[in-house]
């Protein structure tokens, strides 16, 4: 890469992420496309732009700074729709890290929490199936089954969902009997998971995330580990 390109990736990523803090999809995606355009490859967009774009959020989040539930949002979908776009144009197309199965839980119809989940995982060039709300536990773990994924993430938004027997419980019930656990991992998320930070260990979970944004991270450990037990 010559310094021309180096310095204006500089400003491509400086542009980008301020127009993703001011939740601006139209001015991120101009961004990218005017960068492009001039040079910048498909490649850079993604790993040098977009990837480290999310880590800022995720940093945000963490370290406490000014940051909303719009602002999540709207840095997973504009993340989702750079890199969609930006695979398009790859000179060869990557190969999806791993495959999740996602879907709110069984009695609960939210789904907020659970499109932003979606696309950090796309802008990670995660494999993403979505089963919608309401979604039975043998339905979690059957399409896990069929689509060979690494991760069942189940949302849920209240508590008695979050702890029912027909939720999260009962995907562990059913990964356990027919002996998935160790090729299936099971994350939870929501706001009861958020009050109760031990109550991913009641539901048996793998793991939890506090926040759409940063469930991205504990998702992808987990799809190193069931590949790691693959081998």
């Amino acid at each position: 890469m010559t310094r021309e390109l180096i310095e204006m990736l500089d400003e491509v990523i400086k542009a980008y992420n301020e127009a993703v803090f001011d939740t601006d999809r139209v001015r991120a995606l101009q961004v990218v496309t005017e960068a492009v355009a001039q040079g910048v490859s498909p490649e850079d967009i993604v790993f040098k732009v977009v990837i480290p774009g999310m880590d800022l959020m995720v940093k945000a989040i963490s370290e406490g700074f000014d940051t909303n539930l719009a602002q999540h949002f709207m840095t997973s979908q504009i993340a989702a729709d750079v890199t969609e776009k930006m695979l398009l144009l790859f000179k060869t197309p990557p190969e999806p890290i791993g495959c999740v199965v996602i879907g709110t839980a069984s009695g609960d119809l939210h789904t907020l929490g659970k499109r932003i989940v979606i696309g950090c995982l796309k802008a990670q060039m995660i494999s993403v199936i979505d089963l919608g709300v309401n979604v039975p536990a043998e339905k979690f773990v059957d399409e896990a089954i069929a689509r060979n994924a690494q991760v069942i993430g189940v949302s849920a938004m209240m508590v008695h969902t979050a702890r029912g027997e027909n939720g999260a419980l009962k995907v562990r019930r059913l990964l356990r009997e027919r002996g998935l656990e160790p090729k299936i991992k099971l994350v939870v998320g929501g706001a009861p998971f958020r009050y109760d930070t031990n109550l991913y260990k009641f539901v048996e979970a793998d793991g939890w995330a506090e926040n759409g944004v940063s469930a991205s991270r504990i998702i992808m450990d987990c799809i190193e580990e069931v590949k790691r037990n693959d081998n």
